[in-house]
C-alpha cells in the first residue's frame, strides 16, 4: 500500500506542482522506469569525480544519502515525482518550517486531497553531484513517509540512467 500511496503522491505532484515551477526545470532525460528486486544493501558510490551509482535496495527501490542546504537526508529516488517531496518532520530538521498559510499547493493521493507547502532549496547534493535553486514540496504530518528525490533535481544533471540493475547519476 506504500508504494501505492508514494506513486499516486508523486503523479499528483506533477499536476498541481509543476506547472509553477516549469520554467526553473530543463528537459527530463529519459530514464527507465524497470526496478529489479535485489537482496542487496541500499548504497551509493561514487565511480568518477561527477558520477554516483546507487544500488536498489531489498524493497527494489532506489535510497540515497544527500544533503540540502548542507544537511544531512534521506531519499528515495522518484523518476515519476516532478519536484522533490519532503516530509514535515525532514523538512523541520533541515529548518524548514511552512506556515499553515504556506501549503497553497493540492495534491490528490490515494488516500484523499492534500495541501503542500511549495519551497525552493537553495543546494541539493548528492555525493559529489550539486544543484542549486531545486524546486520542491514540504508535506504536511503523517502524509508523507520518505522523501523522495524527484525530476527537479534529476533533470537537472547530465543524465539518469537505468544500466546493470543500477540507477547512475552523472552531471
Amino acid at each position: 500500500m506504500r508504494t501505492v500511496i508514494v506513486i499516486a503522491v508523486a503523479a499528483l505532484i506533477a499536476c498541481a506542482i509543476v506547472p509553477r515551477y516549469a520554467e526553473q526545470l530543463s528537459t527530463p532525460h529519459a530514464a527507465s522506469a524497470v526496478l529489479t528486486h535485489t537482496d542487496a544493501a541500499p548504497q551509493a558510490s561514487a565511480s568518477s569525480s561527477r558520477s554516483v551509482v546507487i544500488a536498489p535496495s531489498r524493497g527494489g527501490h532506489f535510497r540515497v544519502n544527500g544533503r540540502i542546504n548542507g544537511r544531512p537526508i534521506d531519499f528515495m529516488v522518484d523518476t515519476g515525482a516532478s519536484v522533490i517531496a519532503l516530509t514535515e518532520g525532514d523538512a523541520a530538521m533541515l529548518g524548514i518550517r511552512p506556515a499553515e498559510r504556506d501549503y497553497v499547493g493540492m495534491v490528490r493521493t490515494a488516500n484523499g486531497t492534500v495541501r503542500v507547502a511549495p519551497i525552493m532549496l537553495s543546494t541539493v547534493e548528492i555525493d559529489d553531484l550539486l544543484v542549486h535553486n531545486v524546486a520542491a514540496v514540504v508535506f504536511p504530518p503523517g502524509v508523507l513517509n520518505v522523501n523522495l528525490l524527484g525530476l527537479s533535481f534529476l533533470s537537472r544533471l547530465q543524465r539518469f540512467e537505468f544500466a546493470d540493475g543500477k540507477l547512475v547519476l552523472e552531471q
